[in-house]
């Protein structure tokens, strides 16, 4: 069988590109370390993907795990300084935007469906913009409209840390992603002016509280841009059936987190997880949602990834895997691409 295209819909690669950190890798050079770089993607034909740019502090906590008799959770993080995640995102959209430039046309910066479309007949990379948790949007949401100037195209309204627009999820397993308070009224404006400017509301890392509140306000189809199924995985960071049903009644899209302990039933931190256990994963969404409605949202740089996987140069071995279970060819192309044309169409006010 020939190879697809792939569009991928999350990944932390810009955190560790050379022109953000000093010892960074150089993105368009192969490496070994990491997920994603140029020549790995076009190894896997991934084709494109959404770039997340997210605030972090200068130092994270010490021992924030603790093992369970049954599981782990994570302390909740800390909300951040603004400013201090101000300054971070404007060197992140620096850093990509400088990188981009350096490619010499092998990547290019897309906010449209057509500007997608004429990347991949070029054969250049297609890069959209995504900001992971909203800690550098200003409450009159005037920084919103600069980043959406400046290429955003898709927001997470939080990472699993609180902020002024609502609550995100913490890391524990099992338990209900139901952890507490939903948006604020400011996160509700947010979602409004998303809306408007035809930005993709991210609902991955929002407690199921928040989760609901964007169901209710939001006029577009509900997006979750990397998770998995509750059902199979009982991590906060997974949707319940409810919540997969809700996506699938807005004809929204789910991109599959490929993070094992978020894959695995048993939450484990486990790169030892085969590639039938992600298919059956993938099974599950598509008959939740349809197959219309399941892609791909690996988090490539930001997670654990299976190891028959690796990396980007191998989620051919996915797609394989996929045929192998009994996906067509259609259905393959729809995962891998299609689906997330489609929402991008549906949303963006330029497409």
């Amino acid at each position: 069988m020939d190879s697809v295209s792939i569009f991928d819909g999350h990944n932390d690669a810009i955190l560790s590109m050379v022109e953000y950190a000093a010892l960074g890798r150089d993105f368009l050079t192969r490496s070994e370390s990491g997920h994603l770089d140029l020549p790995r993607a076009r190894e896997g034909q991934m084709a494109g993907g959404l770039f997340a740019i997210s605030a972090y502090p200068d130092r994270e906590p010490e021992n924030d795990l603790t093992i369970t008799n049954n599981g782990y959770q994570v302390r909740y993080a800390d909300a951040l300084d603004p400013e201090h995640a101000r300054r971070q995102i404007d060197d992140q959209l620096s850093a990509i935007k400088s990188l981009i430039g350096r490619s010499g046309g092998q990547m290019r910066l897309a906010t449209s469906v057509d500007e997608i479309r004429s990347a991949l007949n070029m054969s250049a990379f297609a890069v959209v913009l995504h900001m992971e948790g909203a800690e550098a949007i200003d409450i009159d949401l005037s920084f919103l409209e600069t980043l959406y100037d400046q290429g955003l195209r898709s927001l997470g309204i939080v990472w699993s840390r609180p902020n002024i627009f609502g609550y995100g999820v913490p890391f524990a397993y099992p338990r209900s992603p139901d952890t507490g308070p939903g948006l604020t009224d400011a996160g509700k404006r947010l979602v409004a002016r998303c809306n408007d400017l035809g930005i993709i509301i991210d609902v991955s890392h929002l407690n199921e509280r928040g989760f609901w509140d964007v169901a209710a306000l939001s006029t577009a189809p509900l997006v979750a841009t990397h998770a998995c199924a509750h059902a199979i995985c009982p991590s906060t960071r997974n949707l319940t059936d409810r919540q997969l049903d809700a996506i699938r009644d807005t004809d929204g899209v789910i991109g599959l987190n490929l993070a094992v302990n978020d894959v695995r039933a048993d939450g484990n931190l486990d790169d030892d997880t085969p590639l039938k256990v992600v298919v059956r994963h993938i099974e599950y969404l598509v008959e939740r949602v349809g197959i219309n409605r399941v892609a791909l949202g690996s988090d490539f740089d930001g997670a654990v990834m299976p190891r028959e996987i690796k990396d980007a140069s191998g989620l051919q071995r996915l797609i394989e895997a996929m045929r192998r279970a009994g996906f067509n060819e259609e259905d393959v192309r729809k995962f891998a691409l299609d689906n997330w044309l489609r929402i991008f169409r549906l949303t963006w006010k330029d497409s």
